[in-house]
Protein backbone atom coordinates (compact mmCIF):
# COMPACT_ATOMS: atom_id res chain seq x y z
CA UNK A 1 0.00 0.00 0.00
CA UNK A 2 1.12 3.61 0.44
CA UNK A 3 4.77 4.28 1.34
CA UNK A 4 3.68 6.45 4.26
CA UNK A 5 1.88 3.55 5.93
CA UNK A 6 5.01 1.42 5.63
CA UNK A 7 7.16 4.16 7.18
CA UNK A 8 4.73 4.55 10.06
CA UNK A 9 4.55 0.80 10.74
CA UNK A 10 8.33 0.46 10.76
CA UNK A 11 8.89 3.49 12.99
CA UNK A 12 9.62 2.88 16.68
CA UNK A 13 7.38 4.73 19.12
CA UNK A 14 6.54 3.12 22.45
CA UNK A 15 4.22 5.24 24.60
CA UNK A 16 6.09 8.30 25.82
CA UNK A 17 8.72 8.03 23.06
CA UNK A 18 6.78 8.92 19.90
CA UNK A 19 9.37 11.27 18.37
CA UNK A 20 10.25 9.13 15.35
CA UNK A 21 6.59 8.81 14.34
CA UNK A 22 5.97 12.50 14.93
CA UNK A 23 8.89 13.47 12.67
CA UNK A 24 7.54 11.36 9.79
CA UNK A 25 4.10 12.96 10.08
CA UNK A 26 5.45 16.51 10.37
CA UNK A 27 7.42 16.11 7.16
CA UNK A 28 4.47 14.53 5.35
CA UNK A 29 1.88 17.12 6.36
CA UNK A 30 3.79 20.40 6.46
CA UNK A 31 2.93 21.25 2.79
CA UNK A 32 -0.76 20.42 3.23
CA UNK A 33 -1.93 22.22 6.40
CA UNK A 34 -2.19 25.82 7.58
CA UNK A 35 -0.72 25.32 11.05
CA UNK A 36 1.35 22.62 12.70
CA UNK A 37 2.35 22.61 16.38
CA UNK A 38 3.57 20.23 19.06
CA UNK A 39 2.13 20.75 22.55
CA UNK A 40 3.87 20.34 25.88
CA UNK A 41 3.04 16.62 26.20
CA UNK A 42 4.10 15.75 22.63
CA UNK A 43 0.83 15.70 20.66
CA UNK A 44 1.22 16.79 17.04
CA UNK A 45 -1.66 19.15 16.18
CA UNK A 46 -2.38 20.17 12.56
CA UNK A 47 -5.09 22.57 11.43
CA UNK A 48 -6.93 23.44 8.26
CA UNK A 49 -9.68 26.04 7.94
CA UNK A 50 -13.06 25.25 6.47
CA UNK A 51 -13.93 26.07 2.88
CA UNK A 52 -17.71 26.38 3.24
CA UNK A 53 -20.59 27.72 5.31
CA UNK A 54 -19.61 25.48 8.22
CA UNK A 55 -16.09 26.87 8.61
CA UNK A 56 -16.81 27.75 12.25
CA UNK A 57 -17.75 24.13 12.98
CA UNK A 58 -14.61 22.50 14.42
CA UNK A 59 -14.07 18.77 13.95
CA UNK A 60 -11.20 17.06 15.78
CA UNK A 61 -9.82 13.83 14.34
CA UNK A 62 -7.48 11.89 16.65
CA UNK A 63 -5.08 9.01 16.01
CA UNK A 64 -2.47 7.86 18.49
CA UNK A 65 1.19 7.61 17.53
CA UNK A 66 2.33 5.29 20.32
CA UNK A 67 2.60 1.51 20.23
CA UNK A 68 2.83 -1.16 22.91
CA UNK A 69 6.28 -2.39 23.85
CA UNK A 70 8.57 -2.69 26.83
CA UNK A 71 10.93 -0.77 29.11
CA UNK A 72 14.31 -1.90 30.44
CA UNK A 73 14.29 -2.36 34.20
CA UNK A 74 17.81 -3.75 34.60
CA UNK A 75 20.72 -4.75 32.35
CA UNK A 76 22.48 -7.80 33.85
CA UNK A 77 26.18 -8.59 33.67
CA UNK A 78 25.49 -11.78 31.69
CA UNK A 79 23.98 -9.83 28.78
CA UNK A 80 20.35 -10.43 29.69
CA UNK A 81 17.84 -7.66 30.28
CA UNK A 82 14.99 -7.52 32.78
CA UNK A 83 12.01 -5.62 31.38
CA UNK A 84 8.38 -4.70 31.95
CA UNK A 85 5.54 -4.06 29.53
CA UNK A 86 4.42 -0.64 28.33
CA UNK A 87 0.80 -1.10 27.33
CA UNK A 88 -1.02 -4.38 26.85
CA UNK A 89 1.30 -7.25 25.91
CA UNK A 90 0.16 -10.87 25.94
CA UNK A 91 2.93 -12.95 27.59
CA UNK A 92 1.88 -16.02 25.59
CA UNK A 93 3.32 -14.57 22.37
CA UNK A 94 6.57 -13.13 23.75
CA UNK A 95 9.15 -15.98 24.08
CA UNK A 96 11.34 -16.18 20.98
CA UNK A 97 10.34 -12.76 19.63
CA UNK A 98 13.06 -10.44 18.30
CA UNK A 99 13.19 -6.93 19.73
CA UNK A 100 15.17 -3.69 19.44
CA UNK A 101 16.33 -1.91 22.59
CA UNK A 102 17.02 1.78 23.14
CA UNK A 103 18.01 4.56 20.79
CA UNK A 104 20.81 2.42 19.33
CA UNK A 105 18.35 -0.37 18.38
CA UNK A 106 20.34 -3.06 20.21
CA UNK A 107 18.97 -6.43 19.01
CA UNK A 108 17.70 -9.04 21.43
CA UNK A 109 15.52 -12.12 21.76
CA UNK A 110 12.94 -12.66 24.49
CA UNK A 111 13.53 -15.83 26.52
CA UNK A 112 12.15 -17.55 29.59
CA UNK A 113 14.33 -17.04 32.63
CA UNK A 114 15.99 -20.29 33.80
CA UNK A 115 13.89 -20.50 36.97
CA UNK A 116 10.72 -20.04 34.88
CA UNK A 117 11.77 -22.80 32.47
CA UNK A 118 12.06 -25.18 35.42
CA UNK A 119 8.79 -24.14 37.03
CA UNK A 120 6.55 -26.08 34.65
CA UNK A 121 4.31 -23.06 33.97
CA UNK A 122 2.78 -23.28 30.51
CA UNK A 123 2.67 -19.48 30.23
CA UNK A 124 5.39 -17.52 31.97
CA UNK A 125 4.39 -14.02 33.13
CA UNK A 126 6.45 -11.11 31.85
CA UNK A 127 8.16 -10.95 35.23
CA UNK A 128 9.67 -14.39 34.43
CA UNK A 129 11.00 -13.36 31.01
CA UNK A 130 14.38 -11.92 30.01
CA UNK A 131 15.85 -10.49 26.81
CA UNK A 132 19.09 -12.09 25.60
CA UNK A 133 21.27 -9.47 23.89
CA UNK A 134 24.30 -11.70 23.36
CA UNK A 135 26.32 -9.54 25.74
CA UNK A 136 25.68 -6.20 24.03
CA UNK A 137 26.44 -3.12 26.10
CA UNK A 138 25.07 0.40 26.22
CA UNK A 139 21.66 -0.57 27.64
CA UNK A 140 20.27 1.52 30.48
CA UNK A 141 17.18 1.36 32.71
CA UNK A 142 14.36 3.26 31.03
CA UNK A 143 15.38 2.33 27.48
CA UNK A 144 12.38 1.47 25.35
CA UNK A 145 11.85 -1.90 23.66
CA UNK A 146 9.99 -2.49 20.39
CA UNK A 147 9.27 -5.58 18.31
CA UNK A 148 11.40 -6.30 15.26
CA UNK A 149 9.03 -6.90 12.36
CA UNK A 150 8.88 -6.66 8.57
CA UNK A 151 6.14 -4.78 6.75
CA UNK A 152 5.02 -6.93 3.82
CA UNK A 153 2.12 -8.29 1.79
CA UNK A 154 0.47 -11.54 2.90
CA UNK A 155 -1.79 -12.50 0.02
CA UNK A 156 -4.44 -9.78 -0.10
CA UNK A 157 -3.53 -8.64 3.42
CA UNK A 158 -0.80 -6.44 4.88
CA UNK A 159 1.44 -7.57 7.76
CA UNK A 160 3.36 -5.33 10.13
CA UNK A 161 3.72 -4.07 13.66
CA UNK A 162 1.93 -1.17 15.35
CA UNK A 163 -1.10 -1.04 13.04
CA UNK A 164 -2.72 0.00 16.33
CA UNK A 165 -2.65 2.86 15.63
CA UNK A 166 -0.31 3.71 12.77
CA UNK A 167 -3.15 2.84 10.38
CA UNK A 168 -5.21 5.55 12.10
CA UNK A 169 -2.28 7.96 11.71
CA UNK A 170 -2.13 7.11 8.02
CA UNK A 171 -5.88 7.66 7.55
CA UNK A 172 -5.72 10.99 9.42
CA UNK A 173 -2.78 12.18 7.33
CA UNK A 174 -4.65 11.37 4.12
CA UNK A 175 -7.76 13.22 5.34
CA UNK A 176 -5.75 16.33 6.27
CA UNK A 177 -4.66 16.62 2.61
CA UNK A 178 -8.28 17.26 1.57
CA UNK A 179 -10.59 20.28 1.82
CA UNK A 180 -13.83 20.20 3.79
CA UNK A 181 -16.54 22.73 4.70
CA UNK A 182 -15.65 22.61 8.41
CA UNK A 183 -12.52 23.56 10.31
CA UNK A 184 -10.49 20.37 10.64
CA UNK A 185 -8.03 19.79 13.48
CA UNK A 186 -5.98 16.61 13.31
CA UNK A 187 -4.33 15.45 16.52
CA UNK A 188 -1.71 12.72 16.48
CA UNK A 189 -1.82 11.82 20.15
CA UNK A 190 0.71 10.38 22.59
CA UNK A 191 0.44 7.83 25.38
CA UNK A 192 -2.90 6.30 24.38
CA UNK A 193 -1.73 2.79 25.27
CA UNK A 194 -1.02 3.76 28.89
CA UNK A 195 -4.17 5.69 29.74
CA UNK A 196 -5.46 7.84 26.83
CA UNK A 197 -3.33 10.68 28.17
CA UNK A 198 -2.44 12.83 25.18
CA UNK A 199 -5.97 12.99 23.80
CA UNK A 200 -7.41 14.51 26.96
CA UNK A 201 -4.82 17.28 26.95
CA UNK A 202 -5.40 17.97 23.24
CA UNK A 203 -9.20 18.01 23.43
CA UNK A 204 -9.08 20.53 26.28
CA UNK A 205 -6.92 22.85 24.15
CA UNK A 206 -8.63 22.32 20.78
CA UNK A 207 -12.21 22.74 22.11
CA UNK A 208 -13.82 20.79 19.23
CA UNK A 209 -17.53 20.74 18.47
CA UNK A 210 -17.30 17.01 17.65
CA UNK A 211 -14.50 14.45 17.56
CA UNK A 212 -13.71 11.14 15.87
CA UNK A 213 -10.99 8.74 17.02
CA UNK A 214 -9.43 6.92 14.06
CA UNK A 215 -8.24 3.52 15.27
CA UNK A 216 -6.99 0.05 14.48
CA UNK A 217 -8.99 -2.50 16.44
CA UNK A 218 -9.26 -6.20 17.27
CA UNK A 219 -10.36 -8.61 14.53
CA UNK A 220 -10.89 -11.99 16.18
CA UNK A 221 -12.66 -13.49 13.19
CA UNK A 222 -10.99 -16.89 13.06
CA UNK A 223 -12.76 -20.09 14.24
CA UNK A 224 -13.30 -20.39 18.00
CA UNK A 225 -14.16 -23.23 20.35
CA UNK A 226 -17.20 -21.31 21.56
CA UNK A 227 -19.92 -19.85 19.35
CA UNK A 228 -19.32 -16.15 20.03
CA UNK A 229 -19.48 -13.20 17.66
CA UNK A 230 -16.18 -11.69 16.52
CA UNK A 231 -15.31 -8.18 17.69
CA UNK A 232 -14.78 -7.20 14.03
CA UNK A 233 -13.99 -9.06 10.80
CA UNK A 234 -11.39 -8.38 8.12
CA UNK A 235 -12.69 -7.30 4.72
CA UNK A 236 -16.11 -6.13 5.93
CA UNK A 237 -15.25 -2.46 6.11
CA UNK A 238 -14.39 -0.03 8.91
CA UNK A 239 -16.01 -0.59 12.28
CA UNK A 240 -18.16 1.95 14.12
CA UNK A 241 -18.20 1.78 17.92
CA UNK A 242 -21.37 2.29 19.91
CA UNK A 243 -19.75 1.59 23.28
CA UNK A 244 -16.48 0.26 24.67
CA UNK A 245 -14.79 0.19 28.07
CA UNK A 246 -13.83 3.87 27.82
CA UNK A 247 -16.97 5.59 26.51
CA UNK A 248 -20.40 5.47 24.92
CA UNK A 249 -20.39 6.96 21.41
CA UNK A 250 -22.63 9.92 20.62
CA UNK A 251 -25.65 8.37 18.92
CA UNK A 252 -25.95 11.25 16.43
CA UNK A 253 -22.43 10.60 15.15
CA UNK A 254 -23.07 6.86 14.93
CA UNK A 255 -26.19 7.58 12.89
CA UNK A 256 -24.34 9.99 10.59
CA UNK A 257 -21.64 7.43 9.85
CA UNK A 258 -24.12 4.60 9.30
CA UNK A 259 -26.29 6.65 6.95
CA UNK A 260 -23.30 8.02 5.05
CA UNK A 261 -21.86 4.55 4.50
CA UNK A 262 -25.22 3.20 3.33
CA UNK A 263 -25.85 6.15 0.99
CA UNK A 264 -22.49 5.69 -0.72
CA UNK A 265 -22.38 1.86 -0.74
CA UNK A 266 -19.37 1.79 1.58
CA UNK A 267 -19.12 -1.47 3.56
CA UNK A 268 -19.07 -1.04 7.33
CA UNK A 269 -19.67 -3.01 10.52
CA UNK A 270 -20.38 -2.45 14.18
CA UNK A 271 -17.61 -3.17 16.64
CA UNK A 272 -18.83 -5.56 19.32
CA UNK A 273 -19.85 -3.36 22.28
CA UNK A 274 -17.81 -3.38 25.49
CA UNK A 275 -14.44 -4.35 23.98
CA UNK A 276 -11.28 -2.23 24.30
CA UNK A 277 -10.96 1.52 24.65
CA UNK A 278 -9.93 4.51 22.51
CA UNK A 279 -8.99 8.17 22.82
CA UNK A 280 -12.73 8.88 22.86
CA UNK A 281 -12.54 7.92 26.54
CA UNK A 282 -10.83 11.19 27.48
CA UNK A 283 -11.89 13.38 24.54
CA UNK A 284 -15.58 13.17 25.41
CA UNK A 285 -14.89 14.42 28.96
CA UNK A 286 -13.00 17.59 27.94
CA UNK A 287 -14.40 20.88 29.27
CA UNK A 288 -18.21 20.80 28.96
CA UNK A 289 -18.09 17.50 27.05
CA UNK A 290 -17.49 16.62 23.39
CA UNK A 291 -19.73 14.43 21.19
CA UNK A 292 -17.37 11.71 19.98
CA UNK A 293 -17.20 8.34 18.23
CA UNK A 294 -14.50 5.87 17.17
CA UNK A 295 -14.06 4.42 13.67
CA UNK A 296 -11.50 1.65 13.24
CA UNK A 297 -9.76 -0.66 10.78
CA UNK A 298 -10.00 -4.33 11.89
CA UNK A 299 -6.60 -5.95 12.58
CA UNK A 300 -5.84 -9.56 13.46
CA UNK A 301 -3.14 -10.26 16.07
CA UNK A 302 -3.14 -6.70 17.34
CA UNK A 303 -0.36 -5.79 19.83
CA UNK A 304 1.97 -8.37 18.28
CA UNK A 305 4.84 -8.03 15.78
CA UNK A 306 2.70 -9.58 13.02
CA UNK A 307 -0.66 -7.83 12.83
CA UNK A 308 -2.72 -8.42 9.67
CA UNK A 309 -5.21 -6.08 8.02
CA UNK A 310 -7.05 -5.75 4.72
CA UNK A 311 -6.07 -2.67 2.66
CA UNK A 312 -9.65 -2.54 1.35
CA UNK A 313 -10.81 -1.73 4.90
CA UNK A 314 -8.30 1.14 5.02
CA UNK A 315 -9.51 2.57 1.71
CA UNK A 316 -13.15 2.25 2.75
CA UNK A 317 -12.45 4.00 6.06
CA UNK A 318 -10.85 6.94 4.24
CA UNK A 319 -13.78 7.11 1.82
CA UNK A 320 -16.36 6.97 4.63
CA UNK A 321 -14.66 9.79 6.53
CA UNK A 322 -14.28 11.94 3.41
CA UNK A 323 -17.96 11.58 2.54
CA UNK A 324 -19.05 12.23 6.14
CA UNK A 325 -16.83 15.32 6.53
CA UNK A 326 -18.07 16.69 3.21
CA UNK A 327 -21.64 16.07 4.39
CA UNK A 328 -23.37 15.91 7.78
CA UNK A 329 -20.25 15.43 9.93
CA UNK A 330 -18.90 18.70 8.51
CA UNK A 331 -21.96 20.64 9.70
CA UNK A 332 -23.14 21.50 13.24
CA UNK A 333 -25.01 18.67 14.95
CA UNK A 334 -28.71 18.88 15.54
CA UNK A 335 -29.73 18.98 19.19
CA UNK A 336 -30.40 15.54 20.67
CA UNK A 337 -34.13 14.80 20.70
CA UNK A 338 -35.67 13.51 23.92
CA UNK A 339 -36.69 9.86 23.79
CA UNK A 340 -38.89 10.10 26.86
Amino acid sequence: MNELLEKLSRARGVAGHEGEVRAILREELAPHVEALTVDSIGNLIVRKGGSGDSRKHRVMLAAHMDEVGGMVMRANADGTVKFRSVGGLDPRILPGKRVSIGAQSVPGVIMRAPHAARSGKRVAPISDLLIDTGGAGGIEPGDMITFESEYEEYGRLLKGKAFDDRVGCYVLAELMKGDFPCELVGVFTVQEEIGLRGAGVAAYAVQPDVAVALEGTVADDLPKQQDVSPTTELGKGPSISVMDRSAHADRRLVRILMETATAHDIPWQFKQPGVGGTDVGTIHLAREGVPAVAVAVPCRYIHTPAALMDPADVRNKIELMRKALSGPLGRPLEAERSEA
